[in-house]
C-alpha cells in the first residue's frame, strides 16, 4: 500500500490530509502532530485587542484528525530524503512513498535579546501566540499614555499585517478611551516599506498620515529591558540607495507590541529539503507552481514553510493545497505533475483598521492585486469585517479542515 507521510497539523497539514483521504482510495496517510491542541490562528489579533475570547481560537487535534487518517503525535527530528525516510522522535525510521512537509514556521522570541524574560510584564507584548494574545489586552488596559510603540522583523512572517492590525486596533482603542492626545503610535519595521502591494500601500499609508502615526523603516528590533523600558533596533544607514552601514538604536516605550523574528524550523533549515542560499535560504526549496520539491520529486511542501515569494496566510494554504494533492494523485497514476493546474501565489490579508472596518488585501506573485471581490477592496469596509471576524472562522472549522475547499 502507498505511504504518504504528513509532516505538521496545523492548517496545512489536517486541510491536505482531509483532502487526500477524501480523493484517494488504497492509501496508507499519516500525520504526524505532537501538539494536543490546534489554534486558529487568525483570532489572536481580535483577542489582543479586546473583541473576542482567546478559547474560540482552539480545539483538540484528536477532534479534527480526518477519519481514515492516522495521527502519530510526535515530533519529526530529521530527515533521510535520499533514503525516503524520516526519523521520529521516539528514534524510529519512517519509510515513505510521498512527503507532504507542512510544519509551520517558528517564532524565534529567543533572538531579540531580554524578551523572553520580559513577555507579559512591563507594557511588553504580542498577539503571535495563544496565551500571549489575552496578554495584550490586559497590557492594552493597563496603559495610561506615552510611547506606543509596535515592532515587525526583517524576516518574513506568517501574516505579514498582523503588526499592524493590533497597531490601528490599539490606536482606535486609545481614541475610544481618551488617551490618544497623550500617546505617540510609532511603527518600527525592520522592513523598507509598509506594505507590498501597490494600491493597498497607499491605502495603509492614508491611515498612517490621517491618524499621525510615526514610522520608522530598517529599524530591526535586537534587544528589550522591560525594567528601563527601552527597545534596542539595529539601523540601516543609506545615503541615496546605498547601504553605508548599521547602526543601533534606542526608543523608550510604555507599550510595546513585538512580531517577533520567524525562520522555517530548525529541521527543515538544517535539512537537505531547504534553500541552500539566497534570499530564501533555509525555507522549504519547492517549485512555486507545482509545491513538487526541486531536488526529491516525492517530497512536496505546504504553507508557511515554503520558500515562496508572496505572503504566508492561511488563505494562500487554501489555494496551494488542491495543487499539492493533484499533482500526488497524478505521480500515483504514474503521470508528471500537472503545469497547467498550478499555484498562482494567491495570499490574503484582512487587514483590520479599526473595531469595524477590514481592508482586505489580496495578491499573487510580482505581489500584484487580485482581488476577489467586485468592489474596491482598498477601502476598508464593514463587510470585510464580518467575513473576518465571523464567517472566516467558521468556514476554517467546518469546510477547510474537513477538505471541503
Amino acid at each position: 500500500m502507498t505511504k504518504i507521510l504528513i509532516i505538521g497539523g496545523g492548517t496545512a497539514g489536517i486541510t491536505v490530509a482531509a483532502q487526500l483521504i477524501r480523493k484517494l482510495k488504497k492509501v496508507h496517510i499519516e500525520l504526524f502532530e505532537p501538539s494536543k491542541y490546534h489554534y486558529y490562528q487568525p483570532l489572536y489579533t481580535l483577542v489582543g485587542a479586546g473583541t473576542d475570547k482567546k478559547e474560540k481560537t482552539i480545539k483538540e487535534t484528536s477532534k479534527l484528525i480526518p477519519k481514515g487518517v492516522i495521527w502519530n503525535q510526535q515530533k519529526i527530528l530529521g530527515f533521510k530524503p535520499k533514503e525516503n525516510i524520516v526519523i521520529g522522535e521516539d528514534c524510529k525510521e519512517y519509510v515513505y512513498d510521498y512527503l507532504i512537509v507542512a510544519p509551520g514556521i517558528q517564532l524565534n522570541w529567543h533572538l531579540v535579546k531580554g524578551l523572553t524574560e520580559t513577555m507579559g510584564k512591563n507594557g511588553v507584548c504580542s498577539v503571535y501566540g495563544y496565551q500571549e494574545s489575552e496578554e495584550t489586552f490586559s497590557s492594552l488596559k493597563a496603559f495610561k499614555g506615552g510611547n506606543a510603540l509596535f515592532t515587525s522583523p526583517n524576516t518574513p512572517v506568517k501574516c505579514g499585517g498582523a503588526p499592524q492590525k493590533i497597531m490601528y486596533l490599539t490606536e482606535a482603542y486609545l481614541r475610544k478611551k481618551g488617551l490618544r492626545n497623550t500617546t505617540n503610535v510609532i511603527f518600527a519595521s525592520g522592513g523598507s516599506k509598509l506594505f507590498s502591494v501597490p494600491g493597498y500601500t497607499e491605502a495603509l499609508q492614508k491611515i498612517i498620515d490621517n491618524r499621525k502615526i510615526k514610522t520608522h523603516f530598517s529599524h530591526n528590533l535586537i534587544k528589550v529591558d522591560g525594567q528601563k523600558k527601552e527597545a534596542t533596533f539595529t539601523v540601516k544607514m543609506f545615503e541615496g540607495d546605498q547601504q553605508v552601514g548599521m547602526e543601533e538604536k534606542i526608543i523608550s516605550f510604555d507599550l510595546l507590541h513585538v512580531a517577533p523574528p520567524q525562520s522555517a524550523p530548525d529541521i527543515i533549515t538544517e535539512s537537505e529539503l531547504a534553500i541552500q542560499d539566497g534570499k530564501l535560504k533555509g525555507w522549504l526549496n519547492v517549485d512555486h507552481y507545482t509545491l513538487q520539491h526541486n531536488s526529491f520529486p516525492n517530497v512536496f511542501g505546504l504553507g508557511d514553510v515554503c520558500g515562496l515569494p508572496t505572503g504566508k496566510t492561511g488563505a494562500a494554504i487554501r489555494k496551494q493545497v488542491p495543487v499539492v494533492v493533484n499533482n500526488v494523485q497524478r505521480l500515483l497514476e504514474r503521470k508528471e505533475v500537472n503545469g497547467k493546474f498550478k499555484y498562482n501565489g494567491y495570499s490574503a490579508c484582512p487587514i483590520l483598521t479599526d473595531y469595524k472596518h477590514v481592508l482586505m488585501a489580496e495578491f499573487e506573485y510580482g505581489y500584484k492585486p487580485k482581488s476577489s471581490f467586485f468592489f474596491d477592496t482598498t477601502k476598508p469596509r464593514w463587510s470585510m469585517y464580518l467575513l473576518k471576524h465571523f464567517y472566516l472562522p467558521w468556514y476554517y472549522w467546518n469546510r477547510m479542515l474537513k477538505g471541503r475547499n
